[in-house]
């Protein structure tokens, strides 16, 4: 049974869907030691689903199909309709397993439907622009699309409590959802499916897809136990939301300045970008003054010390790190503080390297580290004068704005 079965019952929204998200909330929650299906437990006065089908909904005229546990069919219903948008909410009766659920909710995906979202209702609190993300890489061509955030603790391989080895993260990340893919791969996919996947992107990859990812976001996170919904809690409860347009209240603005000279050993590292042939520059790690400014405005804005409160010398993991390793290490702080970046705007003076070649490509790598937060680069002269001017080294001034969950 189901809320809508047919895209002429949403002919009023004005278009066909061509998007369909399959929302997976029937799992039990046992980790979660609450008295509900963890999709039915409260954050607030509203419960993991709610709260996940206002990111959901939030792709304009997209389907909706909620995948609900057995005997929670009409509860799921029952927040459809407070969603304001029940016409376009499908609910299904999930399986015994996550990838029985998800089958069941593509049986009830419009025949019209060109790209599928398979998304978690654990991760409630996913923010549209994750969605948007997805979608647009799908649109673009990939075939399967994840969105993932990097390994920011050092790792270890360990035997019986004791420390076997280091294990590399730089190719390592933390898969979320929504998960897209392009529908006919996806149905194909289940179709041959011959045993159990921990997700639909291990699905995909094993029908033989490349998967592609895009950045994720710290808010998307799992409730899984206790403290995850403790964590869900607070964030919720310290992000007040102006009515007329809903984005978060309580903005903050910091100010980062850093100063690297040349002569460093190796390859120039700047705005996160390797360039072969300049000079490098001093530093702890690689001496990218426009990564560390960008740092330092980050962590002023949100009242948390400077770099090197957090990434001093002191610090032999960061020793030679690059940009990425700082910026995703800053971004989870301020998300632990309750934060994410709004946007960040840097200058940088320096007779060398020129910037405007690979300016793009400089911003695309920090918004990338910073979760997709939008960063402007710009750079200049100082005709001659000053450190800069002499051709000692570089000076980056980073503005920052973040703002509450």
């Amino acid at each position: 049974m189901s809320i809508a079965s047919d895209p002429s019952d949403v002919a009023a929204e004005g278009a066909v869907a061509r998007v369909a998200v399959v929302v997976v909330a029937a799992g039990s929650g046992t980790r979660l030691q609450a008295a509900a299906p963890k999709a039915f437990v409260g954050i607030d006065a509203h419960s993991l689903l709610a709260h996940a089908l206002r990111g959901v909904l939030a792709v304009p005229r997209a389907q909706v199909v909620v995948v609900a546990p057995a005997g929670r069919e009409d509860q799921a219903r029952t927040e459809a309709e407070a969603s304001g948008a029940a016409a376009r909410v499908s609910v299904v009766t999930g399986g015994a397993t996550r990838q029985a659920s998800v089958r069941a909710g593509l049986s009830a995906v419009w025949s019209d439907v060109e790209v599928v979202l398979v998304h978690d209702a654990a991760r409630a609190l996913t923010p549209p622009e994750v969605f948007t993300r997805v979608i647009a890489a799908v649109r673009a061509g990939a075939p399967g699309v994840l969105p993932v955030l990097p390994v920011v603790d050092t790792i270890k391989r360990v035997d019986a409590d004791f420390v076997v080895t280091g294990v590399d993260r730089s190719d390592l990340a933390r898969a979320q959802t929504p998960q897209g893919f392009a529908r006919d791969i996806l149905d194909a996919a289940y179709r041959s499916a011959d045993r159990e996947y921990t997700d639909d992107a291990a699905l995909v990859a094993a029908a033989g897809h490349r998967i592609q990812t895009v950045p994720g976001d710290e808010r998307a996170f799992k409730i899984t136990g206790p403290a995850d919904l403790e964590r869900a809690r607070a964030l919720v409860a310290g992000a007040p939301m102006r009515a007329a347009d809903r984005r978060p209240a309580g903005a903050r603005v910091g100010i980062g300045t850093d100063v690297h000279a040349f002569g460093g050993a190796g390859t120039l590292w700047l705005a996160g970008l390797s360039w072969p042939g300049e000079p490098a520059l001093e530093g702890h790690s690689d001496g990218d003054a426009v990564a560390h400014a960008i740092v330092d405005a980050l962590l002023s804005a949100a009242g948390l010390g400077d770099i090197g409160t957090h990434f001093g010398a002191a610090r032999p993991e960061y020793a030679g790190a690059h940009a990425a390793a700082f910026l995703e290490r800053t971004r989870a702080l301020l998300a632990e503080a309750g934060l994410v970046v709004g946007n960040v705007s840097v200058q940088v003076q320096a007779n060398r390297p020129k910037l405007a070649a690979r300016r793009a490509e400089a911003e695309r790598t920090l918004m990338a580290a910073l979760g997709g937060a939008p960063v402007s680069l710009a750079a200049t002269t100082t005709d001659g004068l000053g450190f800069a001017g002499r051709g000692e080294g570089v000076t980056a001034f980073a503005v920052a704005l973040v703002h509450p969950l």
